[in-house]
């Protein structure tokens, strides 16, 4: 086998390797920074959402509240339609307000968002969850941040002969009365968005650091090939052919060039010695044989 055959194979094997482990680590890498970057989406949705929420409540709500019920007094009706316009640039990502005893059949919480609404409950002194879940269209990332009781809310959901005439004649008296004066959390604002998607951004990132990883990789073994024909291999041949002409008996061989003093350059000075060394011993067999 060549030299530079077995160069490259050794080379191969250890770039192989290295790149093997670097792109192990570059997608973990990447995948962790996508899921960052969407978690950031993420709450930028819900501080968003809680703005729109506010704002209803501090303006929307006291000019209409004169003029009997509307749907747009509500702070969850702006912030559940803004996010719905919202949704036709991000299609991927899903922001929910649920309830544990809701008046809206839609705005009831699944058996996972359940659970987040009473991890809520049970550590009230933290601001939100975040996580990863089994739902049933898949995984989802998300992120959940507590409904909190206030004073105002007690006037539609405490007992239906408090509430507004105009607002039981469309949701009815069965659904959404009860809630409690001394409940601080009610409910959750949640925000989810697929697993697919971090994962499809960290792999189309990860397709192109292989190819730059591929790139790189061709062309330092042609850089190492060349260093190695040039400096290694092209002197070699060059001993080797001079050794030949030498072992056939030509004379007048020139000897090597002896250029810095690397490894190359002592091996073509010891082959010059040998040589001069050599050619004493033949002339001085010639003159003895005469």
């Amino acid at each position: 086998m060549r030299l530079m055959m077995r160069f490259n194979l050794i080379l191969l094997l250890i770039l192989g390797v290295a790149g093997l482990v670097v792109s192990q680590v570059a997608y973990n890498f990447l995948k962790n920074s996508a899921r960052r970057v969407v978690m950031q989406q993420a709450e930028l949705m819900m501080a968003n959402a809680q703005a729109v929420r506010d704002y209803t409540a501090a303006n929307v709500t006291p000019a209409l509240s004169q003029s009997g019920y509307h749907p747009e007094s509500v702070p969850n009706f702006g912030s559940i339609m803004t996010f719905q316009m919202l949704k036709r640039k991000y299609p991927q990502y899903v922001y929910r307000e649920t309830a544990m005893n809701a008046r809206n059949p839609e705005h009831r919480p699944a058996c996972w968002e359940m659970e987040a609404i009473q991890w809520l409950r049970d550590h009230p002194d933290q601001p939100e969850l975040s996580g990863e879940r089994d739902t049933a269209s898949g995984r989802v990332l998300y992120l959940a941040r507590p409904i909190k009781m206030e004073i105002d809310c007690m006037e539609c959901h405490s007992t239906p002969g408090a509430a507004p005439d105009a607002l039981k004649a469309r949701w009815g008296t069965e659904n959404g009365f009860g809630w409690q004066e001394g409940d601080p959390i009610v409910g959750a604002q949640i925000v989810s968005v697929p697993m697919t998607v971090p994962v499809q951004i960290a792999s189309q990132a990860y397709r192109g650091l292989l190819i730059y990883l591929v790139v790189t990789m061709v062309l330092t073994m042609l850089a190492l090939d060349a260093g190695v024909y040039f400096f290694v291999i092209r002197p070699l041949e060059v001993v080797s052919n001079t050794a030949n002409r030498v072992s056939k008996g030509e004379k007048n061989v020139p000897p090597l060039p002896i250029k810095g003093r690397d490894e190359i350059a002592k091996v073509n000075a010891a082959f010059n010695r040998m040589q001069v060394s050599l050619a004493k011993a033949l002339k001085m067999l010639d003159t003895g044989t005469n």
